[in-house]
């Protein structure tokens, strides 16, 4: 959404009758308060907006400026690097596969998808494209599997995918819907798409600005996009709409808001028990906007913004405040129990149940 990037990005369904979004195992401990948020890193001149957690001790996050940031020792260190070439570039979203592997994409034209294979020393561009107006959102991988979704340039959503891991990919351009005037996506977390595992929907996303809606993309390419209206979420400005969206089993929740009213509650969250047939409000939302939602297992959330993070142990229904530092992004480990923030000034942190 170039006309509010600087400031963030999403959501999620499942049709009648589908199968759970992904099996998910109910933890049966409980979130405590005292859990908090402790700081690793920060009071760098840079914005942190990707993140991406492969394990408990490798974390790497991208922001402004051209920066990376990698710890391979669990956030006790971080090393930062400005790509050479792209340091007017913000890097919105960031893909990790190992250690040595990674994928940064930027905002802005011309659009451009970044690969590393040797811990960041060097990047190579898998995608560029200067099509005028192209702005990236953000992406999401399934293993190898892909999808880097861009605002809508003469009135189409730009999509396009990959099945090596980000080396390669091509452009979608069957399936896309148009879209409202003042209708796009928020390059908020990296969060405003997630792959479906069922048979009838390959991948969700979620737009916000002036219309918020819920886009269900096919897995066939002769089939049609589903698009349906979110009414719960506030909408209706630039600065308005969902962006985040998070899921287990028939369980999802979505956070956004109004990005220019960091304390406003109003149609911050919405959140679904039944695979998306039914979307309700929180009886206590979280504490105003919110640019990034996680499920950490099958009941706990954890939900992140401009100005603070709030946790939730049943499903997103009640909200809880445990800390007024503002992240932009959170990420659990992909193979670990850590779940990692990201946010301005070059702030880090952890947060372990």
């Amino acid at each position: 959404m170039p006309f509010v990037k600087i400031f963030l990005g999403l959501a999620l369904f499942v049709a009648s009758h589908a199968t759970p979004f992904h099996n998910a195992v109910l933890a049966q401990d409980s979130l405590k308060p005292k859990n908090a948020i402790t700081i690793l890193d920060s009071g760098r001149q840079v914005s942190l907006r990707g993140l991406s957690v492969v394990s408990d001790q490798v974390i790497w996050a991208s922001g402004s400026n051209g920066m990376v940031a990698r710890s391979t020792n669990g956030g006790e260190h971080f090393e930062w690097t400005q790509v050479p070439g792209y340091e007017q570039r913000d890097f919105r979203d960031i893909e990790a596969f190992s250690a040595k592997t990674a994928l940064l994409m930027a905002i802005a034209a011309p659009a451009v998808i970044l690969r590393t294979t040797d811990g960041g020393k060097t990047w190579k561009p898998v995608l560029t494209d200067s099509t005028p107006g192209m702005f990236l959102d953000a992406m999401y991988f399934d293993g190898a599997n892909g999808t880097v979704v861009g605002d809508p340039v003469n009135g189409k959503i730009y999509l396009a995918n990959t099945s090596d891991s980000g080396k390669t990919w091509t452009k979608q351009t069957e399936q896309l819907p148009d879209t409202d005037e003042g209708e796009a996506f928020f390059a908020s977390s990296g969060t405003n798409l997630h792959s479906l595992r069922n048979n009838r929907y390959a991948m969700a996303l979620v737009t916000g600005g002036k219309r918020a809606r819920l886009l269900l993309l096919p897995h066939h390419r002769q089939e049609t996009t589903v698009a349906r209206p979110l009414p719960l979420l506030k909408q209706g400005a630039e600065s308005t709409g969902a962006n985040s969206i998070a899921i287990a089993g028939l369980q999802a929740v979505i956070t956004g808001g109004d990005f220019m009213h960091p304390q406003d509650t109003t149609g911050n969250c919405i959140f679904t028990e039944n695979g998306g047939d039914h979307w309700k409000k929180p009886a206590i939302p979280p504490n105003g906007y919110r640019s990034c939602v996680i499920y950490y297992d099958f009941r706990r959330l954890l939900t992140c913004g401009l100005n603070g993070v709030d946790i939730s142990i049943d499903g997103g229904q009640h909200w809880q405040p445990v800390s007024k530092e503002g992240f932009h992004v959170a990420q659990k480990s992909r193979s670990g129990k850590m779940v990692f923030l990201a946010g301005g000034r070059g702030k880090i942190a952890r947060w372990m149940p």
